[in-house]
């Protein structure tokens, strides 16, 4: 171990003599706390996972592997010769967490930073000389399993056509080469100034990263960032001032004021406007954060309820030297009404009926742990979210009620439960198998449901988890129509765990993991790991299963099966599928909405399997062409605008054009949503033909 450490030294040192015309990023080592929890999570999660993973050499390798995947995915920055430095360790790194030692990862990461300054200002110093676009070469978009470049001469060339690349877009969008030298010179430096901004705790979250997904794709390691971060998520609240900020050209930039926020009911903020220093309480110096990271920004603009905190101001509309102004707010409680569960309702024609279809989307399974862990009587919940909508749409008189999973990665395991309950009262929603082998039922406990009508569930590839286990629930007691892309495939449950707690340190040092316990199955028996949920009615989708969903994890827990719980099931979705089914291909075989979307979906597909794009202009010019023909006339056709691609990063445009393209990509037509809603309609139109028929009297014809 001794000499690989030196190993690793030496070639620090000698590339940072290659780089010395370029001043060298910050040196980072790792704190002895970040030893100590990287032991402690090595003690944990070989002894209490579900599947424990010993901490050997296997393991050591997977993590390297993971560490050196996230720091450059598409191969574009390391060297071969770096890599093979680097593999000198790759069964070391078992040991150095025994010894309470980080050397190993904190020197890869070193020698990325330096990677980094290097390959952004090789790619600044291209932009003095122009490009020949009438070339005919290609650059390779998809490069994750390319083998890394085994010289400079390789990299620089590599480089080439990555800035090549760059200029094409922006040049296509119709930017000058004046603009264009301009766009991407601070484009770049952006990318190298973030190079000299990491600190000590970015490098251990990564490697922490690593090491946890290694042991499982579930397990997590939050550092104090991160924890804050996801409680954030689960809560739905904050103390802050209610302000969604962005960085833009080194300042912190208001984003978006949140109604009803410190921020928007004081008066003294606008969109646009840039924070360039923070004060705290009300004479406390005030601190310039220009060129702060955002993350640390928004650290110092938090804090506790009823607190100041005061915030230099530099207008929207006010040049570098313009006039500043210092502004006091009060912190308050922020509510993040946007992840909460919404309602609308859409009319749809249904052979001779018109039908009225609520439709909730719930972006996420949020529930308040610590407020409902205090008795608090009102605390945040998804289930309870949802409760009070389905009332609303009963008094809207709606005839079916669809629950928009798409993109719900999960949340709560008992908000899943309860939001089952919603829809079938009380019985087994999902069965958990812990590392024991014992199997527990977990029931919903209501005394009828709240919505007892036509319902359904509309999924994609992005709802996990929760999302799963309540779909699943719904199809398998036949209460609701499934209808979508079948779902990502994760059927594991984790819980927090606070390292601090479990050695009962007073302060907090050592951060929590997210730990996987148990496997869920659903109460059919089967379980949705690997396999997800798969719909009832199929919808086409964007996401490639090779790279996103569980089955794009190498060390995903198989599919397995046990008994099945002692339920109900009803037989009324399956009577009524193959009448929507067939109802359904007709409707989108002659819908040129649904048609276009198929159009866009296959060529993503072979864009996506061709994994390059040429850099001759003359053929990007006719792909354009042809693009913008078929975007004009569906324009023509009423279906939304051509947003285009002007070769433009987010945070280049102008705020104002950013937010004009969210709002209008918020606005597009939903071909999906549109076409399931039409499926919930047909549902409640032959349950109630159904209904009609089955309390009909025997022998009574109403007089025909």
């Amino acid at each position: 171990m001794r000499i690989a450490y030196v190993f690793l030294g030496a070639f620090l040192a000698i590339a940072q003599s290659a780089y010395a015309e370029v001043a060298s990023p910050p040196v980072l080592a790792p704190l002895k706390r970040q030893a100590q929890a990287a032991d402690l999570s090595a003690q944990f999660l070989s002894r209490y996972s579900y599947k424990p993973v010993p901490l050997d050499d296997a393991l050591s390798a997977r993590i390297m592997d993971a560490f050196i995947k996230s720091l450059d995915p598409d191969r574009m920055l390391f060297l071969q010769t770096d890599i093979d430095r680097f593999m000198a360790d790759r069964s070391e790194i078992d040991d150095a967490i025994e010894r309470k030692d980080l050397k190993i990862p904190f020197a890869i990461f070193n020698a990325y930073e330096q990677r980094v300054v290097d390959r952004m200002n090789y790619a600044r110093g291209l932009l003095k000389q122009g490009f020949d676009f009438s070339a005919q070469e290609n650059y390779s978009v998809l490069r994750d399993k390319a083998p890394w470049p085994q010289s400079e001469a390789e990299s620089n060339e590599l480089w080439r056509k990555r800035v090549k690349s760059d200029w094409l877009r922006l040049k296509l969008g119709g930017k000058t080469d004046a603009a264009i030298r301009e766009t991407l010179d601070k484009r770049y430096e952006n990318t190298l100034e973030r190079a000299y901004k990491f600190k000590s705790d970015d490098v251990f979250q990564s490697f922490m990263d690593a090491y946890s997904n290694s042991v499982d794709p579930h397990t997590d390691y939050f550092g104090a960032a991160a924890s804050a971060d996801f409680n954030v998520s689960m809560k739905l609240s904050l103390f802050g001032i209610g302000a969604v900020l962005q960085e833009r050209d080194d300042y912190t930039t208001i984003r978006e004021l949140v109604p009803g926020g410190p921020a928007q009911l004081s008066g003294k903020l606008a969109v646009g406007d840039r924070i360039t220093g923070v004060g705290q309480g009300k004479d406390g110096a005030i601190k310039e954060v220009v060129g702060t990271r955002l993350d640390e920004v928004v650290q110092m603009i938090r804090g506790k309820k009823d607190s100041v905190v005061r915030l230099d101001i530099l207008p929207a509309d006010a040049g570098a030297d313009g006039t500043h102004r210092v502004i006091s707010l009060v912190r308050d409680k922020i509510s993040l009404d946007k992840q909460a569960a919404r309602k609308t309702v859409l009319s749809v024609k249904a052979g001779d009926a018109t039908r009225k279809i609520g439709i909730i989307t719930l972006p996420v399974f949020y529930e308040d742990f610590d407020a409902k862990g205090k008795g608090d009587q009102d605390y945040k919940s998804a289930s309870r979210d949802v409760a009070k909508l389905l009332d609303e749409l009963k008094q809207e008189k709606v005839d079916s009620v669809l629950i928009d999973l798409r993109n719900n990665g999960g949340g709560s395991l008992d908000e899943a439960i309860d939001l089952t309950g919603l829809f079938i009262g009380s019985g087994p929603v999902v069965q958990q198998r812990g590392s024991n082998g014992k199997i527990e039922v977990k029931s919903a406990g209501f005394a009828a449901p709240v919505w007892t009508g036509p319902m359904g569930v509309l999924i994609n590839r992005g709802s996990a988890s929760a999302s799963e286990i309540f779909a699943a629930a719904i199809q398998d007691y036949g209460r609701g129509v499934i209808v979508g892309e079948p779902s990502f495939g994760k059927g594991t449950v984790q819980t927090v765990v606070d390292l601090d707690q479990i050695v009962r340190n007073s302060k907090p040092e050592f951060g929590e993991l997210k730990v996987t316990i148990a496997q869920f199955f659903r109460v059919n028996g089967g379980t949705t790991q690997l396999h997800g949920v798969t719909p009832d009615i199929s919808l086409p989708g964007l996401s490639d299963p090779t790279s996103f969903g569980e089955t794009s994890y190498d060390n995903a827990l198989p599919w397995a099966e046990i008994k099945p719980a002692n339920y109900t099931p009803a037989d009324t979705i399956t009577t009524l599928l193959p009448t929507l089914k067939s109802r359904h291909d007709a409707r989108v075989e002659s819908n040129p909405d649904f048609q276009r979307l198929l159009k866009d979906i296959a060529d993503l597909k072979a864009q996506r399997e061709k994994g390059i794009v040429s850099l001759n202009e003359a053929e990007r010019r006719k792909e354009a062409a042809a693009r913008e023909k078929r975007f004009k006339d569906r324009a023509e056709a009423g279906d939304g605008e051509d947003l285009g691609d002007d070769g433009l990063e987010a945070g280049e445009r102008s705020l104002s054009a950013d937010i004009a393209i969210e709002n209008a990509r918020k606005n597009a037509k939903d071909v999906l949503l549109d076409e399931t809603v039409a499926i919930l309609a047909d549902e409640a139109n032959l349950q109630e033909g159904a209904l009609r028929a089955a309390t009909k009297e025997p022998g009574n014809t109403n007089g025909k």
